[in-house]
């Protein structure tokens, strides 16, 4: 292992990573506040600080583990999840799809700004390799984050956004899905399913549309 190449890779890296756990949670938080549940809020998770969110396991040793063992080819990690009531919100089942979806939101918006700031970059001439190379991670981090979460999955945040969408029925039977969905998750990572089948079409997808709407800013520098 080039520890070398590891450090750079961590510096690289860490700020886009805290960032998109952050305010990924952090929306999360503001979003069930605002349809009702002040759960999240009292007990101090509504915040910008990274330490209220970073898991020791999920979001350090796990990552750091998989990284030494598959030598980069693999990584997962986790941050702790906001606290939400469902039954405290206005409308539990109609508002849980706008509380889940804050989350992935957060991060398309944030691979956005980090795209407009490599646009920025681009247009100052600037050469330093560790500034752009952080922008490219920023918006690979947040695409990643984004799509990876709307998997449909409980308790994934597509998995609550399904579980909102449809009829009580079904719904309920979806949502039995959650004390397994962990494991269901991580075997079809595993297994490269998740990836094949949904992490490339919709991050190629999810690219496209950044692109789309960088252009006015990239013909506006030109």
């Amino acid at each position: 292992m080039d520890f070398d190449y590891l450090i750079q890779k961590v510096a690289l890296y860490a700020l886009p990573v805290i960032f998109s756990i952050t305010l990924h949670e952090a929306a999360h938080g503001y979003a069930a506040r605002y349809f009702g549940d002040n759960t999240a809020w009292l007990m101090g998770r509504v915040s910008l600080n990274p330490m209220n969110h970073i898991d020791p396991m999920g979001t350090i040793l796990l990552p750091l583990m998989l990284y030494f063992a598959t030598s980069g080819a693999f990584l997962f990690g986790y941050a702790k999840p906001v606290p939400v009531n469902f039954g405290q919100l206005r409308h539990p089942k109609r508002n849980m799809v706008w509380v889940a979806l804050a989350g992935p939101a957060m991060n398309f918006l944030q691979a956005l700004a980090w795209g407009a700031t490599f646009v920025i970059f681009q247009h100052a001439e600037v050469s330093e390799p560790f500034f752009i190379e952080m922008c490219r991670g920023g918006i690979l981090v947040n695409v990643v984050m984004c799509v990876f979460n709307l998997f449909p999955i409980p308790p994934l945040d597509g998995g609550r956004i399904l579980v909102g969408l449809l009829p009580y029925h079904q719904a309920v039977a979806v949502s039995r899905i959650e004390p397994w969905g962990f494991y269901v998750v991580m075997a079809l990572v595993v297994t490269k399913i998740i990836n094949t089948f949904w992490m490339l079409p919709l991050m190629g997808v999810t690219f496209a549309v950044l692109d789309v709407l960088l252009f006015p800013l990239q013909t506006l520098l030109q």
